[in-house]
């Protein structure tokens, strides 16, 4: 399956691109990677993505070779959130720093630690609301945004789901994730009226980080997880591999196909996702995309 193969050729005809917020209820599942690695793919088949660091590690900043100068700093979600105007999130858009050609249709609003106090705006009126506020009118130019959530539902997660259209959820096959995905489906299944958006919708399920030579995570993969998400449950499954982990850890930060024979199948992988993603949500061809 290819992005060509599944993507829709009608026109959408809508005033905003699809948000979708990549979460789970627990850290260590691979949201990060999996975030980065579908804007490449779905950059390299030629859409124009915008990712949303909401974590306050910053670790997608830092990824996409996103460089915070103290000296003389930037602006970022952090104060997008707090100005509480529309459209503003555009104040903050950075270009990543990663040399291949398509990167340059991926876009950046980045993240700080300081991203943690606006946790201490949860109780304000409208607050949950705010980033949906700088980002409407902003993200218009996009074809898709990926949100990249904190692993947990605070506030922060709150605000993401309060903005998007879907939630794709990353889990890795230990009890932990997979408990985490199921308390994210239901958050979302009981609480999305309550941050103003009900037609909020689970996309998917995405199994990250697996050890196939371990009987409990084949256990869980072809057992457990199928039982409890059905066909809500994407495939293919991405295993552990170094090469995930030497992307993330590379100085600087480089995506999956500069890494090699096992960077290559890797970013295959994430092309299937993403081939999913856009099936998914009725994403039409990028322009220009015959």
């Amino acid at each position: 399956m290819t992005l060509a193969d599944t993507v829709s050729d009608t026109p959408q005809h809508r005033s905003r691109p699809y948000r979708v917020a990549v979460a789970n209820n627990k850290g260590g599942s691979g949201k990060t990677a999996t975030t980065i690695n579908l804007a490449a793919a779905l950059a390299e088949a030629g859409y124009y993505v915008l990712v949303v660091d909401l974590d306050p590690q910053a670790n997608a900043s830092r990824r996409l070779n996103y460089v915070h100068d103290p000296a003389n700093p930037q602006p970022t979600v952090s104060e997008a959130i707090k100005a509480d105007i529309e459209g503003v999130a555009a104040d903050a858009f950075a270009e990543i720093g990663w040399p291949e050609p398509y990167s340059e249709r991926i876009t950046l609003l980045p993240s700080r630690t300081d991203l943690e106090n606006r946790t201490l705006e949860a109780g304000v009126l409208g607050a949950v609301l705010r980033l949906k506020k700088a980002l409407d009118g902003a993200d218009n130019d996009f074809d898709i945004v990926l949100i990249d959530c904190p692993p947990n539902l605070g506030h922060l997660t709150q605000l993401a789901l309060a903005a998007s259209d879907f939630v794709l959820c990353v889990m890795d096959p230990e009890y932990d994730g997979i408990d985490g995905a199921v308390t994210l489906r239901g958050f979302v299944d009981s609480k999305a009226a309550l941050l103003h958006n009900p037609g909020l919708q689970m996309a998917g399920y995405i199994v990250d980080r697996v050890d196939t030579r371990t009987g409990a995570h084949r256990f869980q993969v072809e057992t457990t997880i199928p039982e409890l998400f059905g066909d809500d449950l994407w495939q293919p499954i991405i295993p552990e591999r170094v090469a995930v982990k030497d992307a993330a850890d590379a100085a600087p930060p480089r995506p999956l196909r500069a890494l090699g024979r096992d960077g290559e199948d890797m970013a295959t992988r994430f092309d299937q996702l993403a081939a999913r993603l856009a099936d998914r949500i009725g994403l039409a061809l990028p322009t220009g995309v015959k």
